[in-house]
């Protein structure tokens, strides 16, 4: 039986940083797969069908993994949290059919679409499962997750485009492995984890057989309506991070052109690298976190803040220096010579990553502080000022001014969380002092 001993940080850190570094490697590895068997316009198509089902899924989710992370005093139990992802799952992929349509895309284009939904949407019943996981500082079953589905959907990915020809059977193969790993082991491990804590009615084999065709134990209605009151303000904030991701995109490609975008966004995909670091310390630091917080622990919440922010600080520092000293070879190593031409634009992203680390590990901190509701503000004045950054700086200085509009973005951030945070701890210390 799965033992629910908590993992201790280090060891949560090194499991999840192993399950990024799979999986992040095994979707490059997909793309990689597509471009080489069928072309750009084969690999135009699978980011199509992301870059319209991803703000949807990543509005639907409202980030239920961190809240459910987070919830130190356990306000709300998994069938709470399972049933609200399947509501807005479902809902998200009944406006994504309706949107695809509406389009009107050629059939294959649509179907390519609408499978991308499905897989995603098992993909964030899976992320239900890691937030009970993560909940109960166990990131070594997420890994383990996380290698499995990144192999299993580049393998199956793979051989439906080399067998069928075209992306479609890329597709189909990618939503058989999250559906595989989803019942074979996500739910599996979560409903270990269940039994042995005694959160659900799984003593029983009604409860059991209900968890593995992903039916909640109960539907509280009004614990659903209050958990999605709770986690509204960061389906709002999540999918304006998404935005912010793809902004300077839209304004290089539409102000600049096809191959400017390829240069940027190509240079710009290193940063995911020390991504993968912050997304393994923030996740694995969540918890403590938000126990920190709900014990009043002012002390040592503000010292594990203050110590991912170095992190962050450190990190993003490493690439940047990186970047100035070894930017031109390294670009022409993993890309192409005229990719090396670009070094200064690399260095600049390497900036603008290293005050996103920062701002990164703070949104971590505003979320186990329950600070959600400022969220949807603060990235609307950061989408807002991206925007206005990006044509004006862009027509000036070409893909450059979309990496100063990062910088400028980034430091907004950074500046306006590090309030919110700060306003948290204020009001933390003068409960403290009430009781």
């Amino acid at each position: 039986m799965l033992q629910d001993k908590p993992l201790t940080l280090r060891s949560n850190f090194s499991w999840t940083f192993a399950g990024n570094i799979v999986y992040v490697g095994c979707q490059w590895g997909m793309l990689v797969v597509l471009a080489k068997i069928g072309g750009p316009e084969m690999v135009g198509k699978f980011i199509l069908g992301t870059a319209i089902t991803a703000p949807v899924i990543e509005f639907a989710n409202l980030q239920l993994r961190t809240v459910q992370a987070t919830d130190a005093d356990r306000q709300y139990i998994f069938d709470d949290y399972l049933g609200v992802r399947i509501i807005s799952t479902g809902v998200a992929l009944i406006f994504i059919s309706v949107i695809t349509f509406l389009i009107g895309y050629p059939w294959e284009t649509t179907l390519v679409i609408l499978l991308v939904g499905l897989a995603k949407a098992l993909e964030s019943i899976s992320d239900i499962f890691y937030g009970l996981l993560q909940q109960h500082e166990r990131m070594d079953r997420i890994a383990t997750s996380m290698m499995i589905k990144g192999c299993l959907s580049l393998l199956l990915l793979g051989a439906g485009v080399y067998f069928s020809g075209s992306v479609l059977g890329g597709v189909v193969g990618l939503v058989i492995a999250w559906s595989l790993v989803l019942l074979a082991y996500d739910v599996r491990s979560g409903s270990l984890m269940l039994c042995s804590n005694l959160e659900t009615q799984l003593n029983t084999a009604l409860g059991k057989l209900r968890l593995a065709i992903l039916i909640p134990s109960r539907w509280h209605w009004k614990s659903l309506r209050k958990l999605v009151r709770l986690a509204l303000p960061l389906g709002f904030a999540n999918m304006l991070i998404t935005l912010n991701t793809n902004i300077p995109r839209y304004a290089v490609v539409g102000l600049l052109g096809v191959r400017e975008v390829g240069v940027f966004a190509g240079i710009a995909y290193i940063m995911v690298a020390g991504k993968i670091v912050v997304r393994a310390l923030g996740q694995s630091a969540s918890p403590k976190l938000g126990k920190y917080y709900v014990a009043y622990n002012i002390k040592a919440f503000r010292k594990l803040i203050f110590q991912l922010a170095i992190v962050g600080i450190l990190l993003g520092s490493v690439g940047v220096i990186i970047a100035l000293f070894a930017g031109e070879n390294i670009l022409t190593l993993l890309y192409k010579p005229e990719y090396g031409q670009e070094a200064d634009l690399f260095v600049l992203l390497m900036f603008a990553g290293a005050i996103d680390y920062v701002s990164s590990f703070l949104n971590y901190g505003m979320t186990a502080a329950r600070a959600l509701w400022i969220q949807i503000p603060l990235f609307t004045l950061t989408t807002i000022v991206l925007c206005f950054a990006c044509l004006w700086l862009i027509p000036i200085f070409g893909t450059k001014g979309a990496a100063f509009a990062l910088i400028v973005a980034a430091i907004i951030k950074v500046i306006f969380s590090s309030a919110v945070i700060a306003n948290a701890i204020y009001k933390l210390h003068k409960s403290k002092t009430c009781v």
